[in-house]
């Protein structure tokens, strides 16, 4: 019986830490821009297309 009751204490205060971390990531403002990171990847330019391009306009050839 005495298990049951420290196992029960332990998992809530696992359930308090995880709570805790959720509203501390909440409050710092984690979660305030959920648009840009998607869009990021379609946005940048591929370095290694260019820099693919600035070699080839130059005469070296990259033998990958």
């Amino acid at each position: 019986m005495e298990v049951i009751l420290i196992l029960i204490t332990l998992s809530l205060l696992l359930a308090l830490g995880f709570l805790g971390a959720f509203l501390w990531a909440v409050l710092s403002n984690q979660y305030e821009d959920t648009y840009t990171p998607s869009m990021r990847i379609l946005l940048e330019p591929d370095v290694n297309n260019q820099e693919e391009k600035i070699n080839n306009k130059n005469g070296d050839f990259d033998d990958r």
